[in-house]
C-alpha cells in the first residue's frame, strides 16, 4: 500500500509539474506587461530612446507582451540599477535602460552601488556615444587651446554624470580649466543657461543629441565644438581634437581610456540576474530584431533619435575590459572624477 501511495503521489506531482515545465516562452509572455525601467528623467535622450524601443520591441518578443516605460531617475541611474538587481522581478518581465556610468559604478561608488555589474543579464545596447566639449558662441573660449588658458564655466547635471565627471577628469589629467556649476536637471536646462549667459558651455555633450535634436544651434553657429571625449575621432570632425591627444603619460592615458570605454556602449540594456536562460535569449533576439526593423529605423529618423544598436556580447566585452583594468588605475580614476568635498 505504501508503494502504491508513493506511486500515486509521483504521478500526481508529474501531472502538476508537466504543464509548467512545458510552458513555452511565448506562453509565458502572452497577455503580460513587460516593464522597461529608464534610469533617467522623462524628456531627455535616454527617455526618448527607451520609448522608441518600447514602441517596437513588443512585436518581436514571443507572445507579444505590452512593453511599458517607467522612468526611475536618481543618482545617474544608480537608483534604477540597484532596483533592477535587488528588487525587480527576476522572471523576464522587467529590464532596464541605464546610464553608462553604471558600468564602473561599483569601483567609483562601492557604498552606493549595491550590485555586481557582471552578474546582470545584458540585453544589448541602443547607442554608442561621442562626447563633445561645447562652447556657446558668445563665450571667450574659441578653440581647444583656450581650455588650458582661460577658465570655462560649464553647466553640470549631476556629480556622477558625464557633464561633470568628464570635466573633472580633464582638469585632473590634461590641465583644462573647467569650473562646474552643478544643479541643472538636464542638458535642456543647461542650454537655456548658456543662452542667458549663466554658463559658457558643456564639458561633455552627446554629438548624437547635438545633431538630432539641436542641429539648428550647430547650423547657425550658436555653439562651437572644441574637443571630442571618445576613444576614436569621428571622421567628419577631423579638426576637432581628441581629449586623448593631450594626455602626457601612459598611466594617465590608461585612466582616460578606462573612463571613455563606457561610451562604446552608452545606452546599455540590462535585466536582473536569475532570469531563465530561454527568456533572456528571447529578449536579446527580440532586441536585435527590433534594431533591424524598418519601422523602428524609420521611427527613429522621424523622431530625430540617433541609435546605433549593438548586441549583448558587445556590452559584455566592454565590461570584461573594464574588469581587467588594474585596481590602482581605477582608484586614480575614482579620485579624478570625484566631486569636491563640501
Amino acid at each position: 500500500m505504501r508503494s502504491l501511495r508513493l506511486l500515486s503521489y509521483l504521478v500526481a506531482t508529474f501531472c502538476i509539474a508537466t504543464p509548467a515545465m512545458a510552458q513555452s516562452v511565448a506562453d509565458f509572455y502572452r497577455g503580460k506587461q513587460v516593464l522597461l525601467i529608464v534610469g533617467a528623467a522623462s524628456g531627455g535622450g535616454y527617455d526618448a530612446q527607451g520609448r522608441l524601443l518600447a514602441r517596437h520591441m513588443s512585436k518581436h518578443i514571443p507572445g507579444n507582451p505590452t512593453v511599458i516605460v517607467q522612468n526611475m531617475p536618481g543618482a545617474g541611474s544608480l537608483q534604477a540599477t540597484n532596483y533592477l538587481y535587488n528588487i525587480a522581478a527576476k522572471d523576464g518581465t522587467v529590464f532596464g535602460l541605464v546610464q553608462r556610468d553604471m558600468l564602473i559604478a561599483r569601483s567609483m561608488n562601492p557604498e552606493g552601488a549595491r550590485f555586481e555589474v557582471d552578474k546582470f543579464n545584458w540585453v544589448g545596447n541602443l547607442a554608442s556615444e561621442i562626447g563633445i566639449v561645447v562652447a556657446w558662441h558668445t563665450s571667450p573660449i574659441k578653440t581647444a587651446d583656450d581650455l588650458f588658458k582661460t577658465e570655462m564655466i560649464i553647466g553640470g547635471t549631476g556629480p556622477t554624470i558625464d557633464t561633470e565627471t568628464s570635466a573633472r577628469l580633464m582638469n585632473a589629467l590634461i590641465g583644462t580649466k573647467f569650473r562646474i556649476i552643478t544643479g541643472y536637471t538636464g542638458t535642456t536646462e543647461v542650454l537655456l543657461a548658456m543662452e542667458r549667459g549663466e554658463v559658457m558651455g558643456l564639458g561633455d555633450w552627446s554629438l548624437s543629441n547635438i545633431r538630432s535634436r539641436n542641429a539648428a544651434m550647430l547650423r547657425d553657429g550658436k555653439i562651437r565644438l572644441l574637443m571630442q571625449t571618445t576613444l576614436k575621432k569621428v571622421p567628419d570632425l577631423p579638426d576637432v581634437p581628441l581629449t586623448l591627444d593631450y594626455v602626457k603619460n601612459p598611466e594617465d592615458r590608461q585612466v582616460m581610456e578606462a573612463f571613455l570605454s563606457q561610451k562604446a556602449v552608452a545606452r546599455p540594456l540590462l535585466a536582473p540576474p536569475g532570469i531563465p536562460a530561454e527568456r533572456i535569449k528571447a529578449l536579446r533576439t527580440a532586441f536585435m530584431a527590433t534594431a533591424a526593423d524598418p519601422e523602428f529605423i524609420q521611427d527613429a529618423e522621424k523622431s530625430r533619435i540617433e541609435v546605433s544598436p549593438t548586441s549583448a556580447e558587445e556590452v559584455e566585452r566592454v565590461i570584461d575590459y573594464i574588469g581587467k583594468v588594474p585596481p590602482k588605475v581605477m582608484q586614480r580614476l575614482k579620485e579624478a572624477i570625484a566631486p569636491p568635498a563640501r
